[in-house]
């Protein structure tokens, strides 16, 4: 499901913060931008696409209000990919942005801020407008072009009617859990 709405953007909870002195929060970036990738380091389409996609967003839009904002968001194969394997896979890829470990969710297995934007698997793209109202919840690859010109809309004058959809072709019956595309929640 992708949207576009006028909600505010539930807050994020982080269990721990990699490439960022302090934690950050949606709060604190209030009157910016802010475009979350969510993500899981074993989910091909992720480290295909939307880990480069995002680590490329983060370098070109570094001198603008757009804050990027990685979250690792586990919902599968909890025994891997634990804080200290994400660290070293950030090192390894020299991935730069921000990147927030999503607080396990109590008793089951979608941790807590993907449960609050009830995101469908990995990747998702959510952009949020300078005052805090959830712009964007895409599952799945998104092109660079459509997210460019979403994100030049929000820089330009918080449009809420840009967007796209995306272009995952992800179809769990014939691909199983997992595609090139994207990694769908059990």
């Amino acid at each position: 499901m992708n949207r576009t709405t006028t909600e505010f953007a539930p807050e994020l909870s982080v269990l721990q913060w990699l490439n960022s002195s302090n934690p950050i929060t949606l709060e604190s970036l209030r009157g910016r931008p802010v475009l979350i990738h969510a993500f899981q380091m074993l989910c091909p389409g992720c480290v295909a696409h939307a880990i480069p996609q995002t680590e490329k967003a983060f370098r070109l839009f570094r001198d603008t209000d757009l804050a990027v904002i990685g979250l690792h968001t586990v919902f599968e194969h909890h025994d891997a990919m634990t804080p200290g394997a994400l660290n070293a896979f950030v090192h390894e890829y020299q991935l730069t942005f921000p990147i927030g470990v999503d607080q396990p969710g109590k008793g089951v297995a979608i941790p807590e801020t993907m449960g609050r934007y009830q995101m469908r698997g990995t990747p998702t793209t959510i952009l949020i407008d300078p005052g805090g109202h959830l712009m964007r919840h895409d599952f799945g690859r998104i092109d660079d072009m459509a997210l460019g010109a979403m994100i030049g809309s929000v820089l330009a004058n918080g449009d809420k009617t840009v967007g796209t959809k995306g272009s995952s072709d992800f179809d769990p019956k014939k691909n199983g859990d997992c595609d090139t595309g994207a990694c769908v929640t059990p």
